[in-house]
């Protein structure tokens, strides 16, 4: 069992069932959910020999922030839920850890707090923001204008939302609302509440490009495109002046006909073609897992559930924890492939547990460096 795996089980021992199985359900039968790890599961790595990688450096640069390790920690709902601290706690680890925060439009801390309390630990902690659309464009105007004032440095903008998924953990426990004391606390005060009135998270199937297309035009701040799988969609993301695409089927919360992000990234990272930087979540679980990912075409994965299941289990010294279990995982990986950085990982050192492996590239061209 790894330690993450334990981390699990002590943030399943300390939630309330209900939130727990929250955090971790997934929708219909949770085949998407399950594929996610199961399709990390499936790729093996060929590593590469005698390469003097003795000296590595395990950051990337994410649309004007660096992080010190490939790894983001991705948008996810209602951190109280796990730890009275929530988003605060969060926020400091993520910030300890010198990583990007992807903070959620449905937080229960409000954003200019959670970019408080990173900035409070380090004066430059990269805090990115969550939004989808809302069927007001006054109130999606309203979240932009949020996010800029309280000093984020990108939004990411979700777009597998068109209606919710249906998650039969959450309806069988009757989970459809927070309890006394915690709210969507960005949903405050916002155009159509009344004085201290949250509005409850919307979803329409209505929205195009060209909602889109008015947000870009809102902001100068980079602008994410969250939750596409399909290579024709992260096309025209670029196309349409995407800063970045996000490859992610939501958790496996949405979509249960969706396959493991993993297995999109390729081709979505082929339709990409260098142009912006292209992320994933969904499953990612070690150092191996993100190895592959950056491998396949990725230039940083985000984690969502294990950071939860660190909240819940210790807070922030357990959000941390996570984080360092995944940046000592990942230089041990590099250095068994290899590689000197997350740019020497490359997709001729993915194969599948099948074999023999798909043809490579043509190893007579392989001369020692």
């Amino acid at each position: 069992m790894s330690r993450i795996d334990e981390l699990h089980d002590r943030a399943r021992a300390a939630l309330d069932p209900v939130h727990y199985d929250y955090y971790a359900g997934g929708s219909g039968a949770e085949t998407a959910l399950a594929d996610n790890e199961r399709a990390f599961a499936e790729l093996a790595l060929l590593p590469r020999v005698l390469r003097g990688n003795d000296r590595r450096d395990t950051g990337v640069a994410l649309l004007g922030d660096r992080a010190s390790l490939p790894v983001v920690v991705s948008p996810t709902a209602f951190h109280r839920l796990a730890h009275p601290d929530g988003e605060h706690a969060t926020a400091r680890a993520a910030a300890r850890a010198g990583t990007v925060l992807v903070t959620s439009m449905a937080a229960t801390v409000a954003v200019a707090d959670v970019v408080a309390a990173a900035r409070a630990v380090r004066a430059d902690a990269a805090v990115w923001f969550q939004v989808s659309f809302h069927p007001d464009d006054d109130v999606t105007t309203a979240l932009v204008r949020r996010a800029e004032k309280a000093g984020c440095t990108a939004l990411v903008v979700t777009v597998d939302t068109p209606v919710f998924g249906r998650r039969a953990r959450d309806e069988r426990n009757g989970f459809h609302d927070l309890p006394p004391g915690l709210a969507p606390e960005n949903l405050r005060d916002l155009p159509g509440t009344p004085p201290g009135g949250t509005l409850p998270i919307a979803m329409s199937p209505e929205f195009t490009w060209r909602h889109l297309r008015r947000l870009r035009d809102l902001t100068d701040l980079p602008v994410v495109l969250k939750g596409v799988l399909h290579p024709l969609d992260a096309r025209t993301a670029v196309d349409e002046g995407m800063d970045a695409v996000w490859v992610s089927n939501h958790g496996g919360r949405q979509l249960d006909a969706a396959p493991g992000a993993v297995r999109a990234l390729p081709r979505v990272a082929a339709a990409v073609a260098g142009r912006v930087p292209v992320l994933l979540d969904g499953g990612v679980r070690s150092g191996a897992d993100v190895a592959a990912a950056l491998a396949l075409g990725a230039t940083a994965v985000g984690v969502g559930r294990p950071v939860l299941w660190g909240l819940a289990a210790d807070g922030e010294a357990g959000v941390r924890e996570v984080i360092e279990l995944l940046r000592a995982d990942f230089d041990h990986v590099l250095t068994l492939c290899g590689g000197r950085g997350p740019g020497d990982l490359t997709a001729d050192m993915v194969v599948t547990r099948a074999w023999p492996p798909p043809t490579g590239p043509d190893e007579r061209a392989g001369q020692a460096r």
